[in-house]
């Protein structure tokens, strides 16, 4: 199975995995799946580092480049299917970068692991 995850999802794992739901961490921990950090996701944090709303243990690139290696993670671009994508969904939710994780999601056939309810508004398997 494909999973992405949420932005909130990679700050816990990496910050306080403590806060991750039971089935969440073990589809994590399964290595038969395939685990996925969208370059939307790090470009949201560096969003909410520069207003101030995050701290992360060091510089954001070194965060990430860890963070990767040490999950076993995939970084997933952005493409322009991706955005093509987003033009088709609902208006369910407001937030672009929960919509563009939504779309990447549904377009790459993934689940996304999310505590955020927000997600089952769309056709998108939401893992917690």
């Amino acid at each position: 199975m494909k999973l992405l995850i949420d932005t909130h999802t990679y700050v816990w794992l990496s910050e306080n995995p403590k806060r991750i739901g039971r089935q969440a961490e073990r589809r994590l921990e399964d290595g038969r799946n395939e685990v996925y950090l969208s370059i939307v996701s790090v470009w949201e944090t560096a969003i909410k580092i520069g207003l101030g709303k995050l701290t992360l243990d060091g510089p954001l690139a070194k965060h990430i480049e860890r963070g990767l290696e040490r999950l076993k993670l995939t970084l997933l671009p952005l493409t322009r299917e991706h955005a093509f994508a987003i033009a088709q969904l609902p208006h369910h939710h407001r937030d672009p970068f929960d919509r563009m994780l939504i779309a990447q999601a549904i377009h790459e056939d993934m689940a996304i692991v999310t505590a955020d309810v927000a997600f089952d508004a769309y056709s998108v398997r939401r893992i917690w």
